[in-house]
C-alpha cells in the first residue's frame, strides 16, 4: 500500500552565527521570541521543550489584531544539527504536519534547511512557504 504524496516545502538559509547559536535561537523560548513569524506577526508567546516527545507552543499576534496558536511535539533532537517536531495550528488541529530543521557548519557560519512535510494541501503550502519566507528573513536580520 503506498501513501498518497503530500504537500510539502524546503528553504535554505546562510545564516551569520555558529549552528549552536542557531539552534539555541530554535529551542531557547525568549530568543525565539525576537524572531519568529514572519513580518506582519510578533510572536507573544513561546514554551519550548526541546527534547523527544517534549512539547512547545507558540502564540503569535498579527498586526491586524489576529491572533495564531501554533503547536506541536518534538519528534527528534540533536543538539545544534537537528529538530523535528510536529506541526498543528490551535485553529485546525485535525492537520498535523512535520518540520525538520538542521544546521549545517558552513565557514564561520551556519547553513540552515527547513523542511515542512505532510502539508493539508497547496493552499497550506502557499501560507506556510509565505510564513515561513517572513520568518527566515527576520531569522537572517537577527544575526546580521
Amino acid at each position: 500500500m503506498h501513501q498518497p504524496v503530500t504537500p510539502s516545502l524546503t528553504m535554505k538559509r546562510r545564516l551569520n552565527a555558529t549552528p549552536a547559536e542557531v539552534y539555541e535561537a530554535w529551542t531557547d523560548p525568549e530568543l525565539l521570541l525576537r524572531w519568529f513569524g514572519p513580518e506582519n506577526v510578533v510572536a507573544q508567546e513561546a514554551e519550548l521543550d526541546a527534547r523527544i516527545d517534549g512539547a512547545y507552543r507558540v502564540v503569535m499576534l498579527e498586526d491586524n489584531g489576529e491572533r495564531h496558536e501554533v503547536s506541536g511535539r518534538y519528534l527528534e533532537v540533536v543538539e545544534n544539527e537537528r529538530l523535528v517536531f510536529s506541526w498543528s495550528w490551535v485553529s485546525t488541529p485535525e492537520r498535523v504536519s512535520r518540520v525538520t530543521v538542521t544546521f549545517k557548519p558552513d565557514g564561520d557560519g551556519t547553513i540552515l534547511t527547513l523542511l515542512h512535510e505532510k502539508l493539508f494541501d497547496d493552499q497550506a503550502v502557499r501560507g506556510h512557504t509565505h510564513g515561513w519566507t517572513g520568518t527566515m528573513n527576520k531569522l537572517e536580520a537577527y544575526f546580521a
